[in-house]
Formats: C-alpha cells, sequence, structure tokens
C-alpha cells in the first residue's frame, strides 16, 4: 500500500486490533521511507448492483439515512439506526455472496426494521414495495396482525393441569375409614362413656369434711 504522505510503496505493520463486531482489521503502519505512521481498515468486500447496473460498495450509512427517513417522528435513537444497519449488514454476509442485488438489500431491511416500529415499516415497505392503493396497506396491516396474534399465542403460558395457582395451599380430602378404623371406632365410643359415668358418680357423691383442729389455748400469766 502506498503512504499516504511520500507515496513509497512499502510499509509495515505496527499494529492491528479487530473491531468490536469482527468484521474490520484496523492496522497501524509505518511507511519504510519517511517513517511516519498512518492507519489502514481491512474489510471483507461486499458490491452492491444497483438496478441501473452499476455496481458499488456495501455502506451502513446508506442503510440508515434510508431508514431514518421512514423513522421520522417515531420513537427511533441513532443507536437503533446503527443496530439495525448492522444486523442488516451480517444478514447479508451470512449469504456469503460477493455481490448482492440492491433488491435484496431492501427485504433484509424489511424483517428488523418491523420489529424495531411497525409505523416505519409501513412507510419504508409503501415506498420500496410501490403500494399503489389502500388494499396493498390493507394486505401488510393483515399479515402484521396476524404475526403479532401468533407472537402473543406463543408467549401465553397455559399452567398444566394438576397445578394450583401461587398463593392457593390445595384442599386435602378426608382420609377414609378402613376396616380396621370401623372396629376400633366402638370400643373408643365405650371408653368415652365410661369416662363420663365415672366423673358423674364423682360429683354425686358426698364430700367429707375435715376435721377441725382444736384452738390453741391462750396462756394467762402466773401470779406470783
Amino acid at each position: 500500500m502506498h503512504c499516504p504522505f511520500c507515496r513509497h510503496n512499502d510499509s509495515k505493520v505496527v499494529d492491528s486490533r479487530t473491531s468490536d463486531d469482527g468484521t474490520s482489521i484496523r492496522r497501524r503502519r509505518r511507511c519504510t521511507e519517511c517513517g511516519r505512521r498512518f492507519s489502514t481498515l481491512e474489510t471483507t468486500s461486499i458490491s452492491v448492483i444497483k438496478r441501473s447496473g452499476v455496481t458499488e460498495p456495501f455502506d451502513r450509512q446508506k442503510i440508515v439515512n434510508g431508514v431514518r427517513k421512514a423513522c421520522q417522528g417515531r420513537p427511533v435513537s441513532e443507536d437503533d439506526l446503527a443496530m439495525l444497519a448492522q444486523e442488516v449488514e451480517e444478514s447479508i454476509r451470512a449469504s456469503g455472496s460477493a455481490e448482492v442485488e440492491a433488491h435484496d438489500v431492501g427485504l433484509a431491511i424489511l424483517p428488523p426494521l418491523r420489529r424495531l416500529d411497525v409505523v416505519a415499516y409501513l412507510r419504508f415497505a409503501s415506498v420500496y414495495q410501490a403500494f399503489e392503493d389502500l388494499e396493498d396497506f390493507e394486505r401488510a396491516i393483515d399479515v402484521l396482525r396476524d404475526q403479532q396474534a401468533e407472537l402473543a399465542g406463543q408467549q401465553t403460558l397455559v399452567p398444566p393441569a394438576g397445578r394450583t395457582t401461587a398463593g392457593t395451599a390445595p384442599r386435602r380430602r378426608p382420609a377414609r375409614k378402613g376396616p380396621q378404623d370401623a372396629e376400633a371406632a366402638p370400643d373408643q365410643d365405650a371408653s368415652e362413656a365410661g369416662a363420663e359415668q365415672a366423673a358423674s358418680e364423682k360429683a354425686a357423691a358426698p364430700r367429707r369434711r375435715r376435721p377441725k383442729k382444736p384452738a390453741e389455748g391462750i396462756t394467762q400469766p402466773r401470779l406470783l
């Protein structure tokens, strides 16, 4: 690579750093002729073929600029647009092709934009897919409603049978009496009846009076 200062065609790599998303490498170079340093950015090349047949390199900023117009007046931040452009680039790179049609780039924008903002999605789709009348909008809205209903149905959790809701204790059924309990029941009744009879006899018996203790005599002093 030529030095941007002296145009010498030889340089040495001093430092290399990978970007956060892993799609590019930033290299710090030093010219062997003048000794000055400069930086280069290495990325995998993706070419976009426009409708006119002109080929141009893929650029995230163009995606951000195109989607920003559809998001005017909507609660969408610049960080959201940057994340959307990154997702679109990753999906295009995952295809493995070095050249991609501009139409395919627009198709890659629609899914993440629909998740980001529905109104912005309808605006972008109306221009990109060339909506002609209200029926086109109605069909797009019906598709969105079906997708949201399907997503809401998947997120609904139905508690399995046999489980109680939180905060309520399961009801206990009374234990059934077996044959042994049935045999033991009369004996228990008889013992309870005997105890009641003994208590009544004890209450009816006359109480014995305790003998009174003789009163202690008062000793009078003797007269001398």
